[in-house]
C-alpha cells in the first residue's frame, strides 16, 4: 500500500480521498477548512498540518482545487508541493483549471524530475462518492500509467487524452457540450408546455430519435421522466450552476487563445452568467430551464 497526500477536500475531494482509504492507502490529508480536514481524518486520513508535511515522503500526490491560481501556488510555491514532495512521487492534479496552467505547473514539475498528470473530472458528487468518475487525463505515458491505479480507484473511466493539459482541454470541451445542450434541452420543454406537449410525451419521443443527448436521458431538467435527476429534487445541486459558469469561462478563454470561433459556448456562457448573476449559482446546472421560463 501507499502513502498518499490529498490536498483538497471539498466535496469532491473529500471522498475522492475516502476511496483511496478505503483501498488500504494511508492518505494524509490537508485543507484550508479544518471541518473538511475533520471529516476526512473522521473517515480515516491523517492530518498534515501543512502542504509540505502532507507530502513528505509520499508516493503520490492528489490536488482537487479551485482555479489555477490555487493549483500555482500549492505547487509551485515557497512551502509548496515541489518544494517538499520526493522525486519518485507521482503528482495527479484533478482540478478542473486553464490549460495553460496546467501545462506550467507541468514544467515546473519536470524540472524537478518529478512526474505529473493532469487529470480533471467528471461524474459530479455522486460519483466521487461511488468512486465511478470519468478522469480526463493529460500527460507523458509513463507518467500516466504510473498514475492509472491510483486513479482507477477514484473512477470507472480512464481516459489518457494525450500530453500535459490535455485533460484539461477534453474536460472543458466536454462541458461545453453539455452547457449547450442542457440550454437546448431546456428551451424545447419550453416551447413544448407553450404548445400544449406535455413532458413525458416530449421526452418519450426525443428520448428515442434525434433529439436525444445526455442532458435529456440522464439528466432530463423537468420533474418526472428520469428519477435520479435533480429536477426531481428541487434542483438540488449535482453540479451547481456555478461550476458550469467556471467550465463554460475556461472554454471561452481557451477558445480565444486559440482562435476557435465557439458561438454556441459563448451564448451558453452569457445565460449561465445571468443565472448565477441572479443568486442561482447554488442551484443544479439544469435549473437553467426556470430562468429560460422567465423564472428565478
Amino acid at each position: 500500500m501507499a502513502t498518499v497526500a490529498f490536498i483538497g477536500l471539498g466535496n469532491m475531494g473529500g471522498p475522492m480521498a475516502k476511496n483511496l482509504m478505503g483501498a488500504g492507502h494511508t492518505v494524509r490529508v490537508f485543507d484550508l477548512s479544518e471541518q473538511a480536514v475533520a471529516a476526512s481524518v473522521a473517515d480515516g486520513g491523517e492530518k498534515a498540518g501543512t502542504v509540505a508535511d502532507a507530502v513528505a515522503g509520499a508516493d503520490a500526490v492528489v490536488t482537487m482545487l479551485p482555479a489555477g491560481k490555487h493549483v500555482r501556488s500549492v505547487y509551485t510555491g515557497d512551502d509548496g508541493i515541489l518544494s517538499a514532495v520526493p522525486g519518485s512521487a507521482i503528482l495527479i492534479d484533478s482540478s478542473t483549471i486553464d490549460v495553460t496552467s496546467a501545462r506550467d505547473v507541468q514544467a515546473a514539475a519536470a524540472e524537478k524530475g518529478v512526474d505529473m498528470v493532469d487529470a480533471p473530472v467528471s461524474g459530479g458528487v455522486g460519483g466521487a462518492a461511488a468512486g465511478t468518475l470519468t478522469f480526463m487525463v493529460g500527460g507523458a505515458d509513463k507518467a500516466f500509467e504510473r498514475a492509472k491505479p491510483f486513479l482507477d480507484i477514484m473512477g470507472k473511466n480512464i481516459v489518457h487524452a494525450g500530453g500535459p493539459g490535455n485533460g484539461q482541454a477534453a474536460k472543458i470541451c466536454n462541458n461545453m457540450i453539455l452547457g449547450i445542450s442542457m440550454i437546448g434541452v431546456s428551451e424545447a420543454f419550453v416551447l413544448a408546455e407553450k404548445l400544449g406537449l406535455d413532458h413525458q410525451s416530449l421526452f418519450d419521443i426525443a428520448s428515442t430519435a434525434s433529439g436525444q443527448c445526455w442532458s435529456l436521458t440522464s439528466y432530463c431538467p423537468v420533474p418526472g421522466p428520469v428519477e435520479t435527476s435533480p429536477a426531481n429534487r428541487d434542483y438540488q445541486a449535482g453540479f451547481a450552476a456555478a461550476m458550469m459558469l467556471k467550465d463554460l469561462k475556461l472554454a471561452q478563454n481557451a477558445a480565444q487563445d486559440a482562435g476557435a470561433a465557439t458561438p454556441l459556448g459563448a451564448e451558453a456562457a452569457a445565460l449561465y452568467g445571468l443565472f448565477d448573476a441572479a443568486g442561482q449559482g447554488d442551484v443544479d446546472f439544469s435549473g437553467i430551464i426556470n430562468f429560460i421560463r422567465g423564472h428565478k
